[in-house]
């Protein structure tokens, strides 16, 4: 019962992480725009990545802060949680990949694909 208890638990943090990364000022409007024009995606490891094979600066810097962010949530939802980050991480990619809206780049089965 603690298994179940403690993976909603989870869960919901989760979802508390990606509603608070969707308000993040200055880095979810660039994550936003980044993604509209394809230039990033969502990984099932719970990371942003570059679409592209070479990617600008810009596209990198961006990757990077993201993902620094990210780490640190996945990092302080598996402390409160009792549970390793890459467990939070992954189930988060999850959810991002399953929100994700028609038509956004997606890491799946090794490779970028426009989700449909």
């Amino acid at each position: 019962m603690w298994q179940r208890h403690r993976a909603w638990w989870v869960g919901a943090c989760v979802v508390g992480l990606l509603v608070f990364g969707a308000a993040l000022p200055s880095a979810a409007l660039e994550l936003d725009a980044a993604r509209q024009q394809g230039l990033v995606g969502e990984q099932s490891d719970g990371y942003v990545g570059a679409v592209s094979a070479s990617p600008s600066a810009e596209v990198k810097a961006l990757v990077t802060e993201v993902n620094a962010k990210r780490r640190a949530a996945y990092a302080e939802i598996a402390q409160k949680n009792g549970t390793a980050p890459e467990a939070v991480a992954a189930l988060s990619g999850q959810k991002l990949i399953d929100r994700a809206p028609a038509g956004q780049w997606i890491w799946a089965n090794g490779r970028w694909t426009q989700k449909k």
